[in-house]
């Protein structure tokens, strides 16, 4: 789950307003429930990634689906379907659905991003993409913020934007019906609808959720899954975040010290890092720089908000974490907090750029939030952290205004089934550490969990993992696969200077 979004979210959205409702238990479909198959008729289009860069052609339509499921008869809601065709016309006929993280990134955004990792597999079965309710162009449920304008707001004012945001989806949705176990329910209904019989699904970060969780409702229509950055089914995130983050951000510190170059440059960067926090608890210091998405020059406060958000993002992927310690010693050395700010600018946009708010929200105030025991969370761990326990209490006080939504009884029990899984890791992944995928292997008898040491959260862009990912689904097992070539994943080298690494 990509749940750097949940704290930013949280940081600008966390006091909503006391209008809530109880979560029910959404019908399940079963083998004896079969899923009725529905018209879809599917015309050529382009879709695009988040930046507008990259337009991919592909097949494209849409489902009707009652927004509560046990109304049918209802209101309806459009599911934005989008299908690349495999190359090979003699296809295989289990293709792959890709499910999106967030919650609320769309999967045809997601997949124009990242194509090239699954073009391997689309050689030999078509890739299908459904935009989850509430995300992409499936009824998204998406409110437009100022998120720096939010970091300097009052609770009051924060609040007010968030019932402003909850009113204006209500007038074309019922948020409450935007969860992980309704959203299964639709990937089915697709699935029956294009008229195939079973089905290989890839989930990253909250992907992994719905995929575990379709493989636990529809075994028979289940081939393989890939899980990549995962969530274990019984976890609620959240109460842990800080603590991950944390811990990923120390081993890039530790990292490198034990690089010659880096040490030699930077000496230690954890002394950098805490001099930082320490003096940005006193008072923020005033930055001009040049915004680095529109060009323009900028002005703009950095406090211990901005520093926590560079700090939380840059360990997602080693190509931000090895630009870390040079960002951190310029403004520590020399006062030279551009670099950060510019960084800053650039995670915001983007967080903005591909998140549906809502939809996350329906999510998290159903699937996580609730399932926190305040009891057990170590309130002075987390304040030790450099997320504290801000992005834990924002979310519960956020999640006190938005409606719950169904949710299976068994969303967070263990997953147990034999049908073939690849599970992929990062050493340092700061939100899905690899403890997570071992805890999910545990009921999976026909698994393989890989490890790739020191890389951040999701492989799908890691050396050979193409390779791998199409090795697995072709065989329809995990068994004998050739993974040797993943070792060679490295972080890549920190830069020394804004010109780069060391040659």
């Amino acid at each position: 789950m990509n749940t750097f979004h949940s704290w930013l979210r949280g940081l600008g959205l966390a006091l909503a307003g006391a209008w809530a409702v109880t979560a029910g238990a959404a019908p399940s479909a079963s083998a004896s429930e079969p899923t009725r198959a529905s018209t879809l008729s599917l015309t050529p289009c382009q879709i695009e990634d988040a930046s507008h860069f990259s337009q991919l052609p592909a097949e494209c339509g849409t489902l009707e689906v009652p927004e509560n499921p046990a109304v049918p008869q209802g209101r309806m809601i459009s599911l934005f379907i989008a299908r690349a065709p495999a190359i090979n016309r003699r296809k295989a006929a289990d293709p792959l659905f890709i499910l999106a993280g967030g919650p609320g990134m769309g999967a045809t955004t997601m997949y124009a991003g990242t194509a090239p990792a699954f073009a391997r597999i689309r050689r030999n079965r078509d890739i299908v993409l459904v935009d989850q309710r509430g995300t992409g162009r499936s009824n998204v449920l998406n409110c437009a913020f100022d998120e720096d304008a939010l970091l300097r707001s009052t609770p009051t004012e924060v609040q007010a934007e968030t019932r402003r945001c909850l009113e204006k989806l209500q007038q074309h949705a019922d948020v409450a019906f935007y969860t992980t176990s309704v959203a299964v329910r639709d990937l089915d209904r697709v699935r029956a609808a294009l008229g195939y019989e079973r089905i290989n699904l890839y989930g990253g970060s909250y992907g992994t959720r719905v995929a575990e969780h379709y493989l636990r409702r529809f075994p028979e229509h289940t081939r393989t899954l890939i899980l990549d950055g995962v969530v274990a089914p019984e976890l609620a995130l959240g109460p842990a975040i800080a603590l991950d983050a944390e811990a990923a951000l120390s081993s890039v510190f530790a990292r490198c010290v034990s690089d010659p170059g880096c040490k030699e440059r930077f000496g230690d960067p954890q002394v950098s890092y805490q001099q930082l926090r320490t003096a940005l608890q006193t008072r923020a210091v005033p930055v001009s720089f040049t915004d680095p998405t529109t060009g323009e020059p900028a002005h703009l406060d950095f406090g211990p908000l901005h520093l926590a958000t560079v700090l939380r993002l840059s360990t997602y992927n080693s190509e931000q974490a090895a630009v870390l310690p040079l960002m951190l010693h310029l403004a520590q050395s020399s006062g030279n907090y551009g670099p950060l700010a510019g960084q800053f600018m650039v995670m915001l946009r983007t967080v903005g750029d591909v998140l549906a708010y809502g939809m996350h929200n329906s999510v998290v105030c159903t699937e996580d939030v609730p399932f926190y025991k305040p009891e057990l969370i170590d309130r002075a761990r987390l304040s030790r952290t450099f997320l504290g326990t801000t992005q834990v209490d924002a979310l519960v006080s956020l999640c006190d205004g938005w409606p719950r939504g169904p949710i299976d009884a068994d969303l967070h029990a263990p997953l147990k089934s034999d049908t073939p899984v690849l599970l992929l890791s990062g050493g340092n992944d700061p939100v899905t550490p690899p403890a997570y995928a071992e805890q999910t292997k545990v009921g999976l008898a026909n698994s393989l969990h890989l490890e790739l040491a020191g890389l951040g959260h999701g492989q799908i862009g890691a050396p050979c993992m193409d390779r791998v990912m199409a090795q697995f689904i072709e065989r329809g097992s995990e068994k004998n696969l050739e993974v040797s070539c993943t070792k060679a994943a490295r972080p890549m080298p920190f830069f020394l200077s804004p010109a780069g690494p060391a040659p």
